[in-house]
């Protein structure tokens, strides 16, 4: 083997093993769900903290927790919702000018979506 023919068998093995695996449905199904649940009980648990606690520094460690678990697992959860329609957007759009600015839609679509299913909201 020569040179050039190992160079071309190195870039085809990487560029195979590099290729984009799209995860089992089911792998999505039990992510999105875990997450929805971590917002949900991050949420359970601001909502059970009462605001007099909050004068002693001590406590601040849960509800600061609460607040990073559930703002992490609910952008985490937006993200996931927006790429799985990321064909269709590349599919409708005309340039890349077009495809971001239906990404952002997209986005604040689903953020507003996962407010809205908030069943403690009025």
């Amino acid at each position: 083997m020569r040179v050039g023919e190992q160079t071309a068998d190195f870039e085809a093995l990487v560029r195979r093993a590099l290729a984009p695996v799209e995860p089992p449905e089911a792998l999505k199904v039990r992510l999105e769900a875990t997450l929805g649940s971590l917002v949900d009980m991050a949420a359970d648990e601001l909502e059970a903290w009462e605001l007099s606690a909050m004068r002693d520094p001590r406590n601040w460690a849960r509800p600061a927790a609460a607040v990073v678990v559930g703002s992490s697992a609910g952008a985490a959860l937006v993200l996931l919702r927006v790429q799985r329609s990321r064909r269709r957007r590349q599919a409708q759009s005309s340039n890349l000018l077009d495809l971001a600015e239906r990404t952002v839609r997209d986005v604040a679509h689903e953020a507003r979506r996962l407010l809205e299913d908030d069943p403690r909201r009025p």
